[in-house]
């Protein structure tokens, strides 16, 4: 049998896919690398370490720059018609100067809340542009966790059961997605895999504590909510 042959406009289609596909990889690749120091800066301010904090952050900014000055009259196929886009480097620009004055003085709780808004203004970037990654789904996730964590576990009752069911619940989706769903540098990952596997392990035993009506169990899980995500985070997310 004759293989089908490509007619001039179903050639033409295929060739400008593969133009566009390696500018948008190339885009996503670095900005991956970038997103990495980023991801360390925010986990340096959270844990308190100064020095840490400010040579991620450092680094961070280093790789933000070359990536702006590649990119700030010039962004990728899949930005190319976003109107904000330059503002978007802009508040950027400003929550890393923001933040790097605020490790100087020695405010790493501060510049960790700065850098919560280089998450936001990510976040905003790709829902404007139909988009939707790792990073995103890791931070739906993250969102809905500190939700979760802001309720006092001492002040859970029998009657809160049934709401703590369905908080595990969207966890435990949210959880699906983002385990479903990993970044390139992590398929077939062993360090991702077990990572992951921590991760889903601790929503698993909320759900199963409130499936239970064990509030015990129910207070436990809920401490043992951050540390699985952060790990996933410092290293993937």
């Amino acid at each position: 049998m004759r293989k089908p042959v490509l007619g001039a406009t179903a050639l033409a289609i295929w060739a400008a896919g593969l133009a566009i596909a390696g500018p948008v990889t190339e885009f996503e690749t670095e900005f991956r690398a970038v997103y990495a120091d980023y991801r360390k800066a925010l986990f340096m301010t959270n844990s308190g370490n100064r020095d840490g904090s400010a040579a991620s952050l450092g680094a961070f900014g280093t790789g933000w720059a070359a990536l702006t000055a590649d990119h700030a009259t010039n962004p990728p196929p899949q930005y190319a018609d976003d109107p904000q886009w330059a503002d978007m480097l802009r508040q950027v620009d400003a929550l890393l100067a923001s933040a790097g004055s605020q490790v100087v003085e020695g405010d790493l709780a501060e510049a960790h809340e700065t850098l919560e808004g280089v998450r936001e203004v990510f976040s905003r970037l790709h829902l404007r542009n139909g988009i939707q990654t790792f990073s995103d789904r890791m931070n739906a996730y993250h969102a809905r966790m500190e939700h979760v964590l802001a309720i006092d576990p001492d002040s859970l009752t029998e009657a809160d059961l049934p709401r703590m069911a369905g908080e595990a619940a969207v966890l435990s989706y949210l959880a699906g997605e983002v385990a479903g769903h990993p970044p390139a540098e992590a398929v077939e990952n062993e360090e991702f895999s077990k990572i992951v596997s921590g991760f889903r392990a601790s929503v698993q035993t909320l759900e199963d504590a409130a499936q239970a009506g064990d509030l015990e169990a129910l207070r436990k899980a809920l401490t043992g909510l951050k540390k699985p995500y952060s790990m996933l985070f410092l290293k993937f997310g």
